[in-house]
């Protein structure tokens, strides 16, 4: 059973980079038919979709983030990681990893604050 697990700051200061990391234990980041996902929720709303990479490594970013957004993968640490530049309190969600075939495998969620 695969299983990801989601780390990273509950608090960031606005203009600041968060970097999250998803660690994924009982599959291989290298898998050659597993995608890997990060979303988030902001209070009172719904599910946002950020980036994704594929298994040969190609990236892709939702248009209203991907000037600050970056995901990449560590295969040594059988990891991904997001970067999301310049954050403001509207960047203030709970982020999940995702992954698998067809992304049926999530983290349970981690808080992240933007507040000064």
């Amino acid at each position: 059973q695969v299983h990801l697990q989601e780390s990273g700051p509950g608090l960031v200061k606005p203009s600041q980079t968060l970097s999250l990391t998803c660690t994924v234990s009982g599959g291989s980041i290298t898998d050659n038919e597993y995608y890997w996902t990060w979303i988030r929720q902001p209070p009172e709303k719904g599910l946002e979709w950020i980036a994704y990479i594929d298994p040969r490594g190609n990236t892709g970013y939702s248009p209203s983030l991907k000037s600050r957004t970056a995901i990449s993968r560590d295969a040594s640490k059988n990891q991904f990681t997001l970067q999301l530049s310049s954050v403001t309190p509207e960047d203030t969600a709970v982020y999940y990893c995702g992954g698998g075939r067809g992304y049926n495998y999530w983290g349970q969620g981690t808080q992240v604050t933007v507040s000064s």
